[in-house]
């Protein structure tokens, strides 16, 4: 059973994750919060600060926060990455997620974000022999 409960299976987005990061100097994270989040977009980048993902040295972070509770969720870029892809990027991608989400495909949206904001990252920040080794991909969930 997952850690995020039967609608979210855990493995297959640290899986989506750590494909995603092999190709890029970028990070990738997931946030699954079982509280209420009454601004996702608030929530994302105040655990993206927590995390030390704005401490990177190239800006090329990407959240995604998910609220089941509060059937919302936001994905998130650091500076370097916002400028590379702007918001429409960023309001299409939220829109496919949003239809898997409102279909109940919970894990396919969350993958979903993964996958195209690692194809972002990798044409625009790709890995070079001097980035630091891979980090363990992380998705976690929060009270």
């Amino acid at each position: 059973m997952s850690l995020f409960g039967p609608q979210i299976d855990h493995d297959s987005i640290v899986e989506a994750i750590a494909k995603a990061e092999k190709a890029t100097s970028g990070e990738i994270r997931v946030i699954v919060a079982r509280h209420k989040a009454a601004d996702p977009v608030a929530s994302a980048q105040e655990y993206f600060n927590k995390m030390g993902m704005a401490n990177s040295a190239h800006r090329n972070g990407v959240l995604v926060f998910v609220a089941p509770r509060s059937r919302n969720f936001a994905i998130i870029g650091d500076t370097a990455v916002h400028e590379k892809c702007g918001d429409a990027f960023w309001s299409s991608l939220a829109t496919t997620m949003g239809h898997y989400f409102k279909e109940g495909r919970f894990t396919y949206g969350i993958v979903h974000g993964v996958e195209r904001a690692g194809e972002l990252l990798a044409k625009t920040f790709p890995r070079s022999g001097s980035d630091e080794k891979p980090r363990s991909p992380s998705a976690t969930e929060v009270d």
